[in-house]
């Protein structure tokens, strides 16, 4: 990888957290969540921490695309208004991570 690859990842990361930003603030009113699990943050860290971690097992699009795309995923979930997005992250981080860790041992 050059520098440019990293700076495209770190342009997505970017990106993502201001749009997640921008949108947890028109979703969400209250100042925090207790214990709910938002179900399309949840769907979008799943598909996110698979792009970024698994990418690897896509095969018919070239590994920076996916990984960028995923960065851009996960980081809209991290990016989100302080106190959401947590556990969804953490989900969606453990299921890659059990698919990963699937795919090394087979």
């Amino acid at each position: 990888m050059n520098d440019a690859t990293y700076l495209i990842y770190i342009i997505s990361f970017v990106l993502g957290s201001i749009v997640g930003l921008v949108l947890s603030y028109r979703k969400y009113t209250a100042p925090y969540v207790t214990k709910n699990i938002d179900i399309i943050a949840l769907a979008v860290s799943i598909i996110g921490w698979m792009l970024v971690i698994n990418s690897h097992l896509i095969t018919f699009i070239p590994l920076y695309l996916s990984i960028t795309i995923g960065i851009f995923l996960v980081a809209m979930v991290i990016g989100m208004r302080p106190g959401y997005g947590r556990y969804e992250t953490v989900i969606g981080f453990i299921i890659a991570a059990v698919v990963w860790i699937g795919t090394v041992l087979v």
